[in-house]
């Protein structure tokens, strides 16, 4: 079962790492296992803030909302550990970017992908016409319903592209607590995508309509040309994304 899982998990790696560019040929696989690219942390774990588990919407964070073909969900954003893709995200949103923008990319049991304007993965961009920096946080993850920047193999690729973690797969074996708070570890039992951690920036986590996520997730795909088969065959689109808390 664990070789089993260990597969999966790498065939995930490199699925994501194919497609998440703004331009998609320079996307490569450049993530690796998250365990052996962290140095073990001094800071105690165990007390640092977990935004992602608490449901309730903070005065310091957004509070946003997906409007899509299939239903709406709503998500979180954390402003204070990841700036620059809360403000890209926000003021995309705020200009109607994302209006009439497709997930493009579904892959079941890993992720859902939207944010491209083009709706192939090819096209995006950020708000500053330049990609971004990569932003980590010892309070965030890639925990089923995190919402995260997709991005290219440099680190400093972030443009508009995004998605959301569906995996509802145990993956919490062999997640040290030298690098993984203990409740973060039992977050994963739940799903998610460890192998992400420290290489996607971590920005945000649905609060409501999961459930629409995963119908999402479900869609029939099909081959799109590039030998992955994560296009979908009637892509869900999204029509507006609202803000509808700011921080205070």
């Amino acid at each position: 079962m664990q070789l089993k899982k260990a597969m999966i998990s790498a065939s995930l790696v490199l699925a994501l790492g194919l497609f998440t560019a703004c331009k998609s040929d320079s996307a490569t696989n450049d993530t690796k296992d998250s365990s052996a690219k962290t140095t073990e942390s001094s800071v105690n774990l165990n007390k640092v803030a977990l935004p992602q588990l608490d449901n309730k919407v903070t005065d310091d964070e957004y509070l946003v909302e997906l409007v899509t073909t299939e239903g709406n969900v709503k998500i979180k954003l954390f402003p204070k550990q990841a700036p620059k893709a809360v403000e890209n995200f926000v003021k995309h949103a705020k200009d109607g970017y994302y209006k009439d923008t497709s997930f493009h990319r579904v892959i079941k049991d890993f992720m859902i992908q939207g944010g491209d304007p083009k709706g192939d993965g090819t096209g995006g961009e950020s708000i500053w016409k330049k990609g971004f920096k990569t932003e980590t946080s010892n309070q965030l993850y890639n925990i089923r319903g995190a919402l995260s920047m997709a991005r290219a193999e440099s680190r400093s690729s972030n443009g508009s592209q995004f998605f959301i973690v569906t995996n509802k797969e145990d993956v919490s074996d062999g997640l040290a607590i030298q690098y993984y708070p203990e409740k973060i570890i039992d977050a994963y039992k739940m799903g998610g995508a460890p192998q992400l951690d420290g290489e996607y920036t971590v920005f945000g986590q649905v609060t409501e309509g999961m459930d629409v996520v995963d119908k999402i997730a479900d869609g029939e795909v099909k081959d799109g040309g590039s030998g992955e088969k994560s296009t979908p065959t009637n892509p869900v689109k999204v029509s507006e994304v609202k803000v509808l808390q700011e921080p205070k």
